[in-house]
């Protein structure tokens, strides 16, 4: 194995919540392929606040398997504070993260990690092509909610919120998971310039201990990250291209508007033809709302540059290489 700077090939990053019954399977699945393959590896588990005894087994299991590392939070944080942290303790040369559930395959691993070292691919992500969930509230929101990411990221994945994923050690330690951003790493990557992404078709496997931990809002929330993320990474340290324009734009045309009434109203005077008060005229109204508005877009922006300007981020820049 090539190991350069890193102390093993391998750190497999395992987010989990109430999974006590799958966990023993999973350590001895994950144990099985990296000792057939002569992997030198770890597993970090982070338990992500259960209420069950999956901390207990996890501790147990680590007494057995060296292996192991586990991280335990107090309460439930969500999916991307527990990769975060995972990350940030991983010491591999390539970093795996899998679902505790068994729906991830760790036979998958191998040659994840060949197209990794061998092929110089960022992130390959796995792509269930044939999935075993319910199509009617799990397939068919996925497909919409993935083609929507498709074109609003750039990135051709078909299927972005896969937890089976490879990264190299110098992608995830040069991004910040948050909030729930979790289904959106492969933009947050390509966002700080590693940007070579492709996808691998992966084993799907049905649900074999308690229930999902997701419910159909995440869609929602899903959507509402990914143009969260899509505005920050287009706006983020330039507000005022945004909001500056937007704002110009509509006190621009509620001038006119403004005009255009009060003109018509001069004009049909001056002709002595009936007109309208020009404060009866509901146009006038909605220019003014247009003018206003567009004030306080274009303030929102020169507030936005301001906060920008005073960020610690303001100057941060992944570098690739310097001599």
């Amino acid at each position: 194995m090539i190991m350069d700077e890193f102390k093993k090939d391998l750190s497999i990053v395992i987010s989990l919540f109430n999974e006590e019954e799958s966990l023993p399977e999973l350590i001895s699945w994950i144990e099985s392929v990296m000792n057939k393959e002569g992997y030198k590896y770890e597993i970090i588990m982070v338990d992500d606040g259960s209420t069950d005894r999956s901390w207990n087994i996890v501790r147990e299991l680590s007494t057995k398997n060296p292996s192991i590392r586990g991280i335990s939070f107090r309460r439930n944080y969500g999916k991307s504070a527990a990769l975060y942290h995972g990350f940030k303790a991983a010491e591999g040369r390539v970093v795996i993260t899998m679902d505790a559930d068994l729906q991830d395959s760790p036979e998958e691993i191998p040659e994840l990690y060949r197209i990794i070292t061998e092929e110089g691919y960022d992130i390959v992500s796995g792509w269930k092509k044939q999935r075993f969930d319910n199509k009617l509230t799990k397939n068919l929101p996925s497909k919409l909610y993935n083609a929507t990411a498709r074109r609003i990221t750039g990135i051709k994945l078909h299927d972005m919120n896969c937890g089976l994923k490879a990264y190299r050690n110098e992608d995830v330690k040069n991004i910040e998971v948050y909030g729930e951003m979790h289904r959106y790493i492969p933009y947050l990557a390509k966002n700080a310039g590693f940007n070579r992404i492709t996808e691998k078709p992966v084993q799907h496997q049905k649900r074999k201990y308690g229930v999902s931990k997701f419910g159909l809002e995440r869609f929602v929330n899903g959507f509402l990250d990914l143009i969260s993320l899509w505005f920050l990474s287009k706006f983020g340290k330039k507000p005022m291209h945004f909001f500056g324009f937007t704002g110009i734009l509509m006190f621009l045309a509620g001038g006119i508007m403004t005009i255009w009434v009060i003109a018509e109203k001069l004009i049909q005077q001056s002709q002595g033809l009936a007109y309208r008060a020009v404060t009866d005229q509901p146009l006038f109204y909605l220019a003014l709302i247009t003018v206003i508005l567009g004030f306080q877009l274009f303030l929102t922006g020169f507030l936005g540059e301001l906060i920008s300007r005073n960020s610690i981020e303001r100057n941060h820049y992944n570098i690739r290489e310097e001599f």
